[in-house]
């Protein structure tokens, strides 16, 4: 059998076809939508009847089971082209963890079986370009994490220096050292209970001048620059969405080629029967004129 091409859109072999085909496609994503719903259902296994999590558990197995030939199969057909595509290899690691005796030495990697639900990042069409717009923006977010670590840091030792010189054991713990005043600054950028839990206990510590270093802070690192990795993702995706329309459009324009270049021989076709019918019509007068002159 002639090895598999990667390509949805081309098979070398019947079996490629099969594995690459809608159908195919579709009943692998059902099992992957009913095995998150199976694991789901499992983690109630002490109020459920005995019966029922037996009957959760073996078909989970059974869908593991199917897991494990769909890349059986895939291996076959693709043989090590299946490695160069990174989607196969998470397809691969995913489903060999599931394969792992559920012994206690390796409770945790069987609890990881959930992450089988992700393999829907990567059957679903839609989901594939959103994940791998998401991976594209990941060097520009790189980027951002750097400033953003810069800011807290230079936050932390201002806040230490004004903050941490104090009595109160409560404001201590917020800004006694470098650690802590970054982790206290992470929890302003966020603004889960700034206002109470951070800023008053400062302000109550004799710093009533306090909330214009928080709120420039806050204006500065989560105004500004988390609104950064909103925009790099946005952008991220529009390009995306951009790359699939140009390939819808590349698909139209090879298909009306196609039909052009059909269209095209119909006509050369048709051109060349007029000529002949031409010639013959040509023939008859002359045979006919002949006659007549006879």
């Amino acid at each position: 059998m002639e090895q598999g091409t990667l390509d949805l859109k081309t098979s070398n072999s019947a079996l490629e076809s099969f594995i690459e085909s809608k159908t195919f496609r579709s009943a692998i994503t059902s099992l992957i939508i009913l095995n998150a719903i199976i694991l789901g259902a499992l983690t109630y296994s002490e109020s459920l009847p005995g019966g029922v999590v037996s009957a959760l558990f073996w078909l989970d197995v059974a869908i593991t089971i199917i897991f494990a030939a769909e890349i059986a199969l895939k291996l076959v057909v693709y043989r090590l082209r299946f490695f160069k595509e990174g989607w196969n290899w998470f397809d691969f690691i995913v489903v060999g963890i599931s394969l792992i005796p559920a012994t206690q030495g390796f409770s945790v990697l069987r609890a990881l079986r959930v992450l089988r639900v992700l393999r829907l990042l990567h059957v679903v069409p839609t989901l594939r370009r959103i994940t791998e717009a998401l991976l594209n923006a990941l060097p520009g977010m790189g980027a951002i994490v750097a400033v953003l670590a810069l800011l807290t840091y230079v936050g932390a030792v201002m806040a230490t220096t004004m903050f941490g010189n104090t009595d109160n054991p409560e404001v201590l713990q917020l800004f006694g050292d470098l650690p802590s005043s970054a982790y206290s600054l992470f929890q302003v950028m966020t603004m889960d209970g700034w206002r109470f839990e951070v800023v008053q206990k400062v302000v109550d510590d004799g710093h009533p001048y306090a909330p214009f270093f928080f709120l420039i802070f806050i204006f500065v690192a989560s105004f500004a620059v988390l609104n950064l990795f909103i925009a790099l993702i946005v952008d991220a995706l529009a390009a995306s969405e951009r790359a699939a329309t140009d390939e819808h459009l590349d698909e139209i324009e090879e298909e009306l080629d196609e039909e052009f270049s059909a269209a095209d021989l119909e006509r050369d076709e048709i051109i060349a029967m007029l000529k002949s019918m031409k010639k013959e019509i040509v023939a008859l007068r002359a045979a006919v004129t002949a006659k007549s002159g006879n």
